[in-house]
């Protein structure tokens, strides 16, 4: 018998950016930090990055894979807005393109313990998580949490849009993931003490299982002299020993003036939390409406983003997903709601935004939240009261640039140490220059070392360096020419830009979903199959 496999595909599919890993430029004219300390566990290390997110995330990579603890994101929902001129199946397949390839890196960024959110509409919910899929594994699917984003019903539409999807992944599957999130707090409502107990408020639940056990089939009998067996196809919750136990405790309460079946008490403060559920209600996460009043409140009569996150629901995914001092990242901040939850519940954070209003609006809501002056969102409920800091940074140009005779050349805007940073993050060495040993700009292990320099090397230079590195550790070195007259069995040398021109796709700035970056429509229709498939015996 044949079977169909099945596989998302789109067209473009096979097309991947080659990603220039950037290095991050700090503007302290933009970096901000309180005057003072608030409390002793302030944080001051977070990162708000401008520039194309995808190439942030490719900067990030380096320094942070395997290190953030949840990442957040709310992509473009691909509405339709952005493509007024191209056809619906160019759109969903540039749409799969961006994500695919930010998503790749997003998953090296997680920690084995971190989990991915993204919150998504109906119109491409169900590609996404097909694609997600393909990225993470099918295994490591956690849930789709339903988000009521709305309150009001729609009486023009059809059937009215009340929530969105959350997807989320874990590197590690529902599983072990489940090890590592967090209950949340148990409701204190429902706490009542008909009984007058002397132990105070408690709340009850039903002694009984589902199944049948032969130890936890017995009789029971009540205050009013009645002996009781489990419900139908159910048994008692426990051993008889255990509920004699709970008895004594005066844990055992007996409904319908005695005559009901025996529920356990649990009293206020007891309960270790609760697991959450894949349906989030506005009452506990917040809705649109909520969240544009919370913008409203930094940007008085600011109509610049008209789906905003709520702030109680980034309290609520960080709650479950990370403990403070973890990493969150964010790298399509939007009004920065991530960033500034993250700042008040004591989580180190991440942004990138390209668009203008990373200027206009995140930087002078988070100055808010570290000088303590927003009032809203969640700052009552978690008792914010400022503190902390930020650094700003901005994507480097490309390295490499075209002179007027159209050869690659390096930047004329990078001075000798953003070269040396840059060339050794693309050839994989960590950034850390000697104050002692000139030719030590970074390594890769405690004996391999890089060395970069734009000078033209003799054969006498070279022996000089051979001899100073010795036999016991090993030396790349980067120059724009060399003259070699012999073997140094502890070097290797290499020409720049020669070495690194086939490495990425330079001078590429922008890899944003912009109309102005697609491709040209194909010439034949109908080439696109969203579920494309070849018979497999």
């Amino acid at each position: 018998m044949k079977k169909q496999k099945l596989e998302l595909t789109w067209i473009g599919k096979e097309e991947r950016p080659r990603l220039e890993p950037r290095i991050l430029l700090e503007d302290s004219e933009l970096s901000y930090h309180a005057a003072h300390r608030v409390a002793e566990g302030d944080i001051f290390d977070n990162r708000l990055i401008f520039g194309d997110n995808l190439l942030a995330l490719k900067a990030l990579e380096q320094e942070f894979t395997g290190k953030v603890k949840c990442v957040f994101i709310d992509p473009p929902y691909n509405t339709g807005s952005a493509f007024t001129h191209y056809d619906d199946g160019l759109e969903h397949s540039i749409w799969l393109s961006l994500m695919r390839d930010r998503l790749e890196i997003l998953r090296r960024l997680l920690s084995d313990d971190g989990s991915l959110w993204i919150t998504i509409d109906d119109n491409e919910c169900h590609y996404l998580k097909v694609l997600c899929d393909e990225v993470f594994g099918r295994k490591a699917f956690v849930s789709n949490v339903i988000w009521q984003k709305r309150t009001s019903r729609e009486n023009r539409a059809a059937i009215g849009s009340s929530h969105d999807h959350i997807l989320l992944y874990s590197k590690v599957g529902p599983l072990e993931w489940k090890n590592h999130r967090n209950l949340l707090p148990a409701n204190e409502k429902g706490f009542s003490n008909p009984d007058n107990d002397p132990k105070g408020a408690w709340r009850s639940i039903p002694f009984s299982a589902q199944g049948w056990r032969p130890n936890q089939m017995y009789k029971i009998k009540t205050p009013t002299g009645l002996f009781l067996d489990p419900p139908k196809d159910r048994c008692w919750g426990a051993t008889e020993e255990v509920f004699n136990r709970y008895l004594s405790e005066g844990r055992v309460y007996f409904p319908n003036n005695g005559n009901g079946r025996p529920r356990i008490k649990t009293y206020g403060g007891e309960e270790k939390g609760l697991v959450p559920n894949s349906i989030f209600l506005a009452v506990d996460a917040g809705d649109t409406q909520s969240a544009k009043k919370e913008i409203l409140s930094v940007f008085p009569d600011d109509e610049a983003f008209s789906t905003p996150k709520p702030e109680k629901l980034l309290n609520l995914i960080l709650s479950i997903s990370t403990n403070p001092g973890d990493l969150v990242l964010d790298s399509f901040a939007g009004s920065g709601t991530t960033g500034a939850v993250a700042h008040k519940m004591g989580r180190r954070w991440i942004m990138v935004e390209l668009g203008e209003h990373c200027h206009t609006h995140i930087i002078p809501r988070i100055k808010k939240v570290i000088d303590g002056d927003d009032p809203g969102g969640i700052t009552k409920a978690v008792n914010w009261q400022g503190g902390g800091g930020f650094r700003y940074y901005r994507l480097a140009p490309s390295l490499l640039e075209k002179d007027k005779w159209g050869n690659w050349v390096i930047n004329q805007t990078y001075n000798a140490a953003m070269l040396a940073e840059a060339l050794c993050k693309l050839e994989g060495f960590t950034y850390a220059p000697s104050d002692s040993i000139y030719w030590q700009h970074g390594h890769s292990t405690e004996q391999d070392f890089i060395y970069i320099t734009t000078a033209s090397l003799t054969h006498e230079q070279l022996q000089e360096l051979s001899d100073e590195v010795g036999p016991e550790r090993s030396l790349l070195v980067l120059c724009t020419a060399f003259r070699g007259r012999g073997d140094y069995a502890n070097l290797t040398v290499k020409k720049i830009p020669r070495q690194v021109l086939s490495r990425c796709e330079w001078g590429h700035d922008d890899y944003s979903l912009k109309v102005e970056n697609l491709p040209q429509k194909p010439a034949e229709p109908g080439q696109m199959s969203l579920f494309g498939g070849e018979e497999k015996s």
